[in-house]
């Protein structure tokens, strides 16, 4: 046998171990990491990436890539008139470029937001039978050859595996969550139903009708609280924010954090506190995301405190990171609900008296940290209180 005929069977091999794996994936990011990876390695490339597309808004945005910095490259919009992805997407065709700066399709907003230079570039659209997904793209052939029709082949038979294993992933993931949702629905909406029943009930008294009213007040407030938050994790899921990545004063932000919660913190008679050096570096991240880490954090720490406790918020330098830590005295959490913390729609039975929630914030914190390359992690006692620390880069990785 000659040496490219057994070249060619070692492809198809890996490419059928690989469609095998990636037909046991039931997580989206886990999923496309592991495509990104694939066409990287079966085309002899620098890097992968993956834009999907989405039918709603008429969009292509980046979703995965390899050897480049994922969080300001995560939901960045690609134009489909302008662009190379945009014209495979829009063809249905694969494209092939020796020298991508010569392309007049050629998006060079991406090579500066993300600092990568793109030399050569093969791009294939990753369709199902009845809709078209989005683009695998190889960049950089080793050796700088080019790309050849071979790798053309081997990329399109890998899109093609890899865009039924994204739908049949999605699809998954969609059912599971709308169950979850639908189930969470049925408190607040069983409340409603009830309440406006007692409303049409002439011998209720004005103070029973004032509290009714309060209590519909309430409910509403928690219904749209949870459409909002389950609208924000459904769009970090499926990487539909991009990430505005810059240097970030964390003194600042903490302090405004502080300045928002201060209100809150007075009513459940709880003492705010920072320690924050002064010679702390600024942090490479999304402010607003950032802040929205914070608020989640402290939020919960208020809730869940004693009256007369205190939520401290730390800031340090460790080496290349920045460790953020919220420390309360509250009523910690037990030891079995631990690792079920930063689960979609969890609560700790032990607090559910105690104060309500969404049961998404956690799931919203942790997409954000992991968004930015860092990652969180709690340290509770039962009674004591808990110390919720996020670990982030502090510098922009290229």
């Amino acid at each position: 046998m000659n040496e490219h005929l057994q070249a060619q069977l070692d492809d198809y091999r890996r490419l059928i171990e690989i469609a095998a794996e990636l037909s046991s994936h039931l997580d989206l990011s886990s999923l496309l990491v592991r495509i990104t990876e694939a066409a990287r390695d079966i085309t002899d490339a620098e890097a992968a990436s993956i834009l999907l597309y989405d039918e709603g808004t008429r969009e292509l945005y980046f979703q995965t890539a390899t050897n480049i910095d994922e969080p300001t490259m995560r939901g960045l919009v690609v134009p489909l008139e302008g662009s190379i992805a945009g014209w495979v997407l829009r063809n249905q065709q694969a494209v092939r470029v020796q020298d991508a700066h010569t392309d007049p399709r050629y998006y060079g907003e991406v090579a500066r937001t993300v600092s990568y230079d793109t030399r050569s570039l093969l791009a294939v659209p990753m369709m199902t039978k009845n809709r078209i997904v989005g683009v695998l793209e190889a960049l950089n052939k080793k050796g700088d050859e080019g790309f050849t029709e071979s790798d053309e082949h081997l990329l399109n038979v890998l899109a093609g595996q890899a865009a039924i294993a994204i739908e049949n992933t999605r699809l998954f993931q969609q059912f599971d969550l709308i169950s979850e949702f639908v189930h969470e629905l049925r408190t607040p909406l069983a409340s409603l139903s009830t309440a406006t029943y007692l409303l049409m009930r002439p011998e209720i008294s004005p103070e029973q009708r004032n509290e009714i009213i309060q209590n519909l007040h309430k409910e509403t407030l928690r219904l749209s609280q949870l459409a909002s938050a389950f609208l924000d994790l459904s769009r970090l899921e499926s990487g539909r924010v991009q990430f505005e990545m810059q240097p970030c004063d964390l003194t600042t932000l903490i302090e405004e954090v502080v300045s928002l919660m201060k209100a809150r913190a007075e009513e459940e008679q709880v003492q705010l506190r920072t320690e924050i050096p002064a010679d702390l570096p600024p942090l490479w991240g999304d402010s607003n995301r950032l802040k929205q880490v914070l608020i989640n954090l402290v939020s919960n720490a208020i809730k869940y405190n004693h009256r007369g406790g205190q939520v401290t918020i730390r800031a340090a330098a460790q080496g290349e990171e920045i460790h953020i830590q919220v420390e309360d005295t509250g009523l910690g959490i037990p030891p079995e609900a631990m690792p079920h913390l930063f689960e979609k729609f969890y609560r700790v039975k032990s607090t559910e008296t105690h104060a309500q929630g969404t049961g998404l914030g956690l799931a919203i914190t942790r997409q954000i940290v992991e968004a930015h390359g860092g990652r969180i992690r709690v340290d509770s006692q039962v009674g004591k209180g808990s110390v919720f620390t996020v670990c982030l880069p502090r510098e922009h990785k290229t």
